[in-house]
């Protein structure tokens, strides 16, 4: 018998190798990190290096190798911190808007596929346990996602 902690690890990790299948990638769609960091930048405003860094708790080579490629890809752009600091920021461009705005929508698409035949109630309820799990492993972590 299954006990409910090896149920969860092994559907988290069945639902990270199926997520990929709900919207088909496309030459033209944000890679992984992309999205995630484009996500965050969205939410917070533009971030430095090292304001990523600690958001992610990645370090900075990481996080250079991502964001040149994002730079290379017109997803983002490198601006003075609005706020006077020294460091420079980066900010979501308009193309890495339309794009981000694309990709979320396909993955919303293909889960509304998936849930066609589930009641409000149920996907309520599947919606409410992920942000349970993702809240209990931030507060873990120490470095919570910014909700409204």
């Amino acid at each position: 018998m299954d006990m409910p902690l090896d149920r969860i690890e092994r559907e988290t990790m069945l639902l990270g190798r199926y997520m990929h299948l709900l919207a088909p990638r496309a030459e033209w769609r944000l890679d992984r990190s992309a999205y995630i960091l484009l996500s965050r930048i969205e939410v917070e405003g533009p971030m430095s290096i090292s304001q990523l860094s600690e958001a992610f708790g990645l370090d900075a080579s990481t996080l250079n190798r991502q964001t040149a490629a994002m730079l290379r890809a017109g997803v983002v752009e490198r601006i003075p911190d609005p706020d006077g600091g020294i460091a420079r920021k980066f900010a979501i461009t308009d193309e890495g808007a339309r794009r981000l705005d694309s990709d979320r929508n396909r993955n919303v698409a293909g889960l509304a596929k998936v849930t066609a035949d589930w009641t409000p109630e149920e996907a309520e309820q599947l919606a409410d346990s992920l942000s349970r799990l993702n809240l209990s492993i931030e507060r873990l972590d120490g470095r919570p996602w910014p909700r409204d």
